[in-house]
């Protein structure tokens, strides 16, 4: 295949977005802006990539491909050093184009003419050593072996050729240049230089006998910042007076060669940035023992699963302070459609399903996901729910923002959307929800969208065939305990409120024994 993209397999590449309503609700946001810390959102602007899903299976397996090849080392090392290379140059470069177009000698000077030079020059060298060191590598994925072979036949372009041996030569020419500066009274003259003896090493071996022991170093390194590139720029056009003919081919360099950067190597480097932030990111799950996967991705069946998934956003806090993840499985089989959580509050029922929303989403970009295995759907959309703080300035109350934000979502979704559903209808009575409750999950039923619904309500668990009852469990011997895993099995109905109550002595009998105490 002809290289087009290392994101896209088409020019016509799908939209891209800002973060989506539900990323919020799911801690995707905090995830993204994780990945993307060590980048800088003005240079590479990856987070709207991780915030645009995919919706044709062959994208995202193109991109599985890649993210597979770059867990090699010696090419994600490669690929890093040249795309970092090339973008720090391009950025660089702009400015420099924008002194050399500029009418104003103050800008337009030998100074930023010496930089496009040198800048071409690094450019060529880091082409020449990625088309060595990526030829090395088992490359499988479609977008890397391609562009293997573009940056190969790049490399042995005349154009490419032709810069590489023009380059070469005017620095060679510059490199030859030699003159002499008499600085007096404030003033520079500049002349040739006529062979002047340096008398640097005798002066060096005169002092040498003063020397007693180890001395203090008192030289400075002086700072970077152009505070006298005025002086520089002055220095080099009084040369370019002694050396006219080297100067004016400088000049014509530098009018052909202002672009010197291929474009489609410059958009791999920006887009290869996606792949090593990601890469990068999970590396610290990994180090920590938590495994990644490829998932099956399918556009048709709905039966999906997930062995060992973890919510990425509580993993990254919890290994930060050295704590246990842990992990979690699910899968819906037949015309199984609905997951409903139930069990003890504090349980993890909400994270489980912040997972859920995750590893779709994550999926859906190409990326290798928490857990060792799983088979996912491409969704069109996922449409959230969660629990929100009543609006004291609203007129309606918590239950009619609720149903009002519920009935917008079922209009919305298709049978291809997923819908999260979480903790919702606890503004009113228990009988009230239940029947609610039943009419919401009719709705998502006759819709047959993939849902996952965490919820007080145990009724909802057996209200359908195509519902799935998962509960929270806490250890047999402590009920006040949890253990944060949701396993498969039918609502208990099970609250352990009085197990609680028990354990900090809040039962009747105990305040009864505390108050005569």
């Amino acid at each position: 295949m002809a290289f087009q993209s290392i994101l896209f397999q088409s020019r016509e590449a799908p939209a891209v977005h800002e973060a989506r309503a539900y990323c919020k609700d799911l801690n995707i946001d905090q995830i993204v802006n994780a990945i993307t810390a060590g980048w800088k959102e003005k240079d590479y602007d990856l987070k709207p990539l991780f915030y645009s899903p995919l919706r044709r299976v062959d994208d995202m397996q193109y991109r599985q491909e890649i993210m597979r090849d770059l867990e090699n080392e010696t090419a994600l090392c490669a690929v890093r050093v040249f795309a970092r290379a090339v973008y720090t140059l391009e950025n660089s470069m702009r400015f420099t184009r924008k002194y050399l177009l500029s009418q104003d000698p103050y800008y337009c000077n030998y100074l930023q003419k010496g930089r496009l030079l040198e800048s071409a020059a690094a450019y060529c060298a880091a082409v020449e050593k990625l088309a060595e060191d990526i030829a090395v590598p088992d490359l499988r994925s479609r977008g890397l072996a391609a562009f293997r072979e573009y940056i190969a036949s790049y490399k042995d372009s005349a154009a490419f050729t032709a810069l590489q041996a023009e380059t070469a030569s005017m620095r060679a020419e510059l490199s030859a240049v030699r003159y002499c500066m008499l600085i007096r009274n404030g003033s520079i003259k500049v002349r040739k230089y006529e062979g002047e003896a340096d008398h640097t090493a005798e002066i060096e071996a005169i002092f040498e006998r003063f020397k007693q022991g180890a001395v203090k170093d008192y030289r400075r390194d002086l700072p970077e910042e152009p505070y006298a590139e005025h002086v520089e720029a002055g220095v080099l056009n009084l040369v370019a007076r002694l050396y006219p003919e080297i100067f004016e081919r400088l000049d014509r360099y530098c009018q052909k060669n202002l672009r010197f950067i291929d474009e489609t190597i410059y958009a791999f480097s920006h887009e290869i940035q996606f792949y090593i932030a990601y890469l990068e990111y999970i590396g610290r799950f990994k180090r920590a023992g938590l495994r990644f996967c490829y998932p099956r991705m399918s556009g048709e069946s709905k039966e999906i699963s997930s062995t060992n998934g973890f919510d990425m956003a509580l993993a990254d806090k919890l290994i930060a302070k050295s704590q246990p993840v842990v992990c979690n499985d699910f899968y819906l089989k037949g015309a199984e459609r609905i997951i409903v959580v139930s069990g003890p509050n504090q349980g993890g029922k909400t994270t489980f399903a912040r997972t859920f929303g995750q590893l779709h989403h994550f999926a859906s970009l190409g990326c290798p996901i928490p857990g060792t295995e799983a088979n996912l759907f491409v969704f069109d959309e996922i449409f959230t729910h969660f629990e929100k703080e009543e609006d004291i300035n609203s007129l309606s109350g918590k239950l009619q923002d609720d149903l009002v934000r519920m009935n917008g979502i079922l209009r919305q979704a298709t049978p291809d959307s997923v819908i999260i559903i979480n903790e919702i209808l606890s503004s009113t009575t228990l009988k009230d929800a239940v029947e609610i409750g039943k009419k919401i999950m009719e709705q998502v039923v006759r819709l047959d969208a993939l849902c996952i619904v965490v919820t007080f309500l145990d009724e909802l668990a057996s209200c359908s065939d195509k519902n799935v009852s998962m509960v929270s469990t806490v250890v047999p011997e402590d009920p006040a305990q949890r253990t944060f895993k949701i396993v498969r099995k039918p609502a208990d109905g099970l609250a352990y409120a009085m197990h609680i109550a028990a354990k900090y002595r809040l039962t009747y009998e105990c305040l009864k024994e505390r108050i005569h105490a």
